[in-house]
Formats: C-alpha cells, structure tokens, sequence
C-alpha cells in the first residue's frame, strides 16, 4: 500500500441483507480474476447480501454485456464486475481498459443498477497480487462488494 493509498473503511452498521448482488468475472487472468472473486463473495457474505453467481464472461471486453443482462433481468439489487486487464506492449491495454470502464458506466446510467466496479487495470501481475490479496489484505473485489451494497441501498432509499 502507497502513502497515497485511502481506501474509506465501510460505514460499521452497513448490512445486505435482503439484498441480492449479482457477480460478473472475465475469465481473461483467470487466477487473479478468482482472487477478486472470492473476495467479492467474502465481502458479500459479511454483509449478509446474497450472492447471485459468480457468471463468467471470456474477458473484460464483454464485462459491459453481462452487466447490463443481469441488471435487466429482475433478480439483482446489484452487480459487481471483476476483471484483470494487465498491460502489455500494444495499445489493446488502453482499448480494453476504456471500453470495460466506460461501458460500465453506462450500463449503470442506462439500468440505474448500481454496478460497482472490481476491475484491476495495472501495469503488472505484481501489482494485480498486491491488489486481490486474501482475507485482511487489500482485495479490490471485496472492496467493490461494500461499494454495491452502499449502492444499492442508496438506490433503494431515493426510489
């Protein structure tokens, strides 16, 4: 973790229960995707939200898709996306970094389904590992589980 390093901690009295929070992975880097995963799930379990998937897609391209089909169908309060794009020596880095991003968030505007986003988008695999770390280490998907839950509880509460 950098000093510039300021992850909020979670509201304490933050609770899922009710809540049904759909989980989408790529399975491009598939192993740190798994780690992104399970947190999400760890997150996810220790708010008492219960966990719809995880569904798989081939890569963080088609991230944006799957969103937007689990947003559609009902059954989801919410959705969080994990992924792993790592650069490399060619501008597809930027392409599909870009595309998952962007197409998130509209996907988000479009449904109004809050879509929190555990995507990693690092310059290596080190960096991946540092974050999608175990229990009680930094792990961006259990981070983008509490960021779900938030969201899905402000949507609920301005409804």
């Amino acid at each position: 973790m950098t000093s510039g390093d300021q992850r909020p901690k979670p509201p304490s009295d933050l609770n899922g229960s009710g809540l049904r929070i759909g989980v989408v992975r790529a399975e491009w880097n598939s192993a740190i995707v798994d780690r992104l995963t399970e947190g999400s799930a760890r997150g996810l379990v220790e708010m008492n939200a219960d966990l719809v998937g995880p569904v798989s897609v081939p890569g963080c391209f088609e991230l944006p898709l799957a969103c937007r089909v689990l947003a559609l169908s009902g059954n989801v309060d919410a959705v969080v996306a994990t992924g792993v794009v790592i650069r490399g020596e060619t501008t597809h880095y930027e392409l599909v970094s870009n595309a998952a991003a962007s197409g998130i968030q509209a996907v988000q505007l479009e449904t109004g389904m809050p879509i929190a986003f555990g995507v990693l988008t690092v310059e290596s695999v080190e960096q991946a590992l540092e974050r999608s770390q175990g229990e009680g280490g930094h792990n961006v998907g259990e981070e983008a589980a509490v960021v779900a839950v938030q969201m899905a509880r402000f949507v609920e509460k301005h409804k």
